[in-house]
């Protein structure tokens, strides 16, 4: 949890230069799922990130770029990216991102790259607020939805799909499955647990075990197909819903290459990456004329007013 994250942090950043803006407490709020491996990791690519960079302390930006590489690995700036798979990966991780903003269980969007990290060509990063100990069936549905998204975004608006989706796939099925045969969260099956396949050694390989009959597995590939085509309908009516909003993002995701989860919430909510509202030339051009003429006829009766109290002048006497 949070306490252990921040304790392990603790011992691995003695005799490590930290700066003022470095808070331990923070950093474990950052590190869900974060094992102590993991955590003395993230300080020692801090440590040699600052090296690098000829600092004399490690800030807060080592911190979060080594959490990155933990996460997904190194930055690949070198790998030449044709403008074609840029394109494409814009759209999947924008596609990401907006089911997260829109799904009411899944988690902040925390940063938005196109940047090649490890074997991915991109990321959507989302961390959780808290550590809840228990995950619900309507945030695994929404986590399915999600995963989904890259995938979904490239079929709408490239009218093709790639091979970059097949990580989300493998992980939205596994996702789906754990749903039917282990916790019990079919409708159609009930509440039965159904994961006891037991490894079976024979020589070389691995053969498996099952507990449960040929019709019933029919039934569970039947509710995980359910689940998955019904979480892809969804996400596909989510994003035509939002279909403005992804091409802009995309297109400033493709110039700068990276957002941070508060530009693209300006630029979801606003159309602009300070979160200032962006409007229409028409209806800016209409808001000023009518300013306008609101403070031209302010003008008039002001100009009134005052001749109404001025004295009337007496003709002089001839």
């Amino acid at each position: 949890d949070v306490k252990g994250r921040e304790a392990i942090l603790r011992v691995h950043a003695k005799n490590k230069p930290l700066s003022k803006e470095v808070d331990l407490a923070t950093l474990a709020k950052m590190t869900p799922g974060f094992i102590g491996a993991d955590l003395e990791n993230v300080l020692n690519e801090a440590a040699i990130l600052a090296a690098r960079r000829s600092r004399k302390d490690i800030g807060m930006n080592e911190v979060e770029e080594a959490i990155k590489r933990v996460i997904a690995g190194p930055e690949k700036k070198s790998r030449v990216v044709t403008e074609k798979d840029k394109r494409c990966t814009a759209y999947h991780e924008v596609g990401h991102a907006i089911l997260a903003k829109v799904l009411p269980n899944c988690d902040p969007v925390h940063e938005v790259s196109i940047v090649p990290r490890g074997m991915a060509a991109g990321y959507t990063l989302t961390l959780p607020d808290n550590d809840d100990r228990h995950m619900f069936k309507s945030k695994m549905l929404d986590e399915i939805c999600m995963l989904l998204g890259g995938r979904v975004a490239e079929k709408l608006v490239l009218g093709d799909v790639s091979t970059g989706a097949s990580n989300d796939i493998q992980r939205a099925t596994e996702l789906a499955k754990s749903m039917v045969v282990t916790y019990g969260m079919s409708e159609e099956i009930g509440p039965i647990y159904l994961g006891g396949d037991q490894e079976v050694f024979l020589g070389r390989d691995f053969g498996h075990t099952r507990d449960f009959s040929e019709q019933l597995g029919a039934k569970i590939d039947k509710e995980i197909h359910k689940i998955l085509s019904d979480a892809f309908t969804k996400a596909e009516n989510i994003i035509q819903e939002n279909m403005d909003k992804m091409h802009l993002i995309a297109d400033v995701l493709t110039e700068r290459e990276s957002i941070t989860g508060e530009e693209f919430q300006n630029l979801f909510e606003t159309g602009s990456l300070t979160g200032r509202v962006v409007m229409d030339p028409k209806e800016e051009s209409l808001e000023l004329e009518a300013e306008e003429q609101q403070h031209q006829s302010a003008e008039e009766a002001e100009a009134e007013g005052n001749a109404a109290d001025k004295p009337e002048e007496q003709e002089e006497p001839k």
